[in-house]
């Protein structure tokens, strides 16, 4: 029996129970595909992290990330709560404020500000593409829509490592109070190979929030996301590509959660070359050990 550090955490979040839930298991080596997959079938968050020393140059360390049904090319969540994670373990130090991360998306970096419980870590996502500008009145998309009050922007599919349908809906309180279809947005997600939809609206005056997003995943599982890093970084570079980003020079924060329980807090920001950042603060919540054999 190998004993191997283990932690959880939540990510975007400034306390416990806030954000969204990572394992993380470190001194991972010896694990194989089958015995990763297994410990995140067995923790059943939304993923687990699996550390290893690095095997490219620059690389501050290598991760793989698994769902409870199969590996994840990338995530932003998990990528977040991992860099914490090395960092408190002290596998690696930031140089001039950076990580990089290597793992099936290549090799990314990670800007990491602050020290302590007020640390925040954002990773580069990966460059984000307009596949198509649909009509709402798109038969994909009539069931998935129905009854959700839209918003200026049209309805769209982005991919950034994952794909998502992307709506606005006219204001906080139409989305907040929205009640998905998770048949339709099942269908959606098959027919055209996507996580969902990405629903988002602008904030109300006095919020400490600039935009309010929902992300309802329809395949393989339906669920809605607590906090999904990935998800508001497409989002960010669609609304960058309109230029219609909310906050001020590149920057804003999203709610993320609350109508699942929790409230979440994202970062995201939009640099001079619109590479999307996307990221927050995390809190540990379980620190101790896993035995595999």
């Amino acid at each position: 029996m190998t004993q191997r550090r283990y932690l959880q955490l939540d990510v975007f979040a400034d306390r416990p129970g806030a954000g969204n839930p990572l394992a993380v298991v470190l001194d991972a080596e010896g694990l194989d595909d089958r015995d990763m997959q297994a410990i995140a079938r067995w923790t059943r968050l939304p993923e687990t992290t699996f550390v290893f020393p690095p095997t490219q140059p620059g690389a501050s360390y290598r991760i793989r990330m698994f769902s409870p049904r199969r590996e994840v090319p990338f995530a932003g969540h998990p990528s977040v709560g991992t860099a914490c994670v090395v960092l408190e373990a002290g596998l690696a130090a930031p140089v001039d404020g950076r990580l990089v991360q290597e793992g099936v998306a290549g090799l990314l970096p990670l800007a990491v500000d602050g020290e302590g419980e007020q640390r925040t870590i954002a990773v580069r996502t990966p460059r984000a593409r307009v596949v198509e500008v649909a009509d709402a009145r798109d038969p994909r998309l009539t069931d998935t829509l129905r009854n959700l009050p839209l918003g200026a922007l049209p309805p769209a599919l982005m991919d950034g490592g994952r794909r998502w349908w992307l709506a606005e809906l006219r204001d906080e309180a139409a989305l907040r109070a929205a009640t998905p279809d998770w048949a339709a947005i099942g269908r959606l997600a098959e027919a055209t190979e996507s996580m969902g939809l990405c629903a988002f609206a602008r904030a109300d005056a006095g919020r400490d929030y600039d935009l309010v997003v929902r992300a309802f995943v329809g395949a393989p599982a339906q669920f809605e996301d607590a906090a999904s890093g990935a998800a508001n970084a497409t989002l960010a570079a669609w609304l960058n590509h309109n230029g219609a980003l909310p906050g001020r020079d590149g920057r804003y924060t999203v709610s993320q959660g609350r109508e699942v329980g929790f409230d979440a807090r994202l970062q995201l920001r939009v640099d001079g070359d619109g590479e999307v950042w996307s990221g927050g603060r995390v809190s540990n919540v379980v620190r101790g050990h896993i035995d595999w054999r």
